[in-house]
């Protein structure tokens, strides 16, 4: 898997580029000192703390994640006019769960995204990713990981999991080709 390449000046571009925006804006300025000290902290920052970051891989199909993000999006509004029509009607009717998805993705970025995108969406919420890789035995390696859901209105498991692994999983590890 290709991780982050490292260049010389900037080292995270696109982190770079942030920060000196982000100076702009909290400072509400765009005076010559301004923008001086914007971009010495926008190339300074980044390699001091380059050595504290791990690597991580690259958006290999950009294209894919742009469109993965206009699902997720709108499956966060589609998800929003669910949970409100469940929360509206009787509470009796509500089958709250806990449900294991187990996961084929390996690195910590796509897990990590994954539970984001399963958090953003009303009804669902991520609690767990198991195991963790700070409780293996050193040298240990993980055979399976699970992430651990909670939803409010649990119809079907099987097609929960089938659905969350098609929907999010299966582009995910297209996008960063892990």
């Amino acid at each position: 898997m290709r991780t982050e390449a490292r260049f010389s000046l900037f080292p995270t571009p696109f982190r770079s580029i942030l920060l000196f925006f982000v100076w702009l804006l909290l400072n509400n300025s765009y005076s010559l000192g301004h923008i001086v000290l914007g971009a010495i902290l926008a190339t300074v920052i980044p390699l001091i703390t380059l050595r504290f970051r791990e690597p991580q891989p690259l958006i290999m199909r950009k294209w894919l994640a742009l469109k993965h993000f206009l699902l997720v999006l709108y499956d966060i509004v589609t998800a929003n006019v669910q949970v409100a029509f469940l929360i509206l009607g009787p509470i009796k009717k509500l089958r709250p769960a806990f449900v294991k998805v187990p996961l084929d993705l390996t690195h910590e970025m796509p897990i990590t995204l994954l539970a984001s995108t399963v958090s953003l969406t009303p009804g669902t919420v991520s609690a767990e990713v198991y195991p963790f890789p700070e409780s293996l035995v050193e040298g240990e390696e993980v055979k399976e990981r699970y992430l651990l859901i909670h939803v409010l209105d649990l119809d079907d498991e099987a097609e929960l999991i089938a659905t969350i692994k098609r929907r999010y999983e299966a582009p995910l590890k297209e996008i960063f080709q892990c």
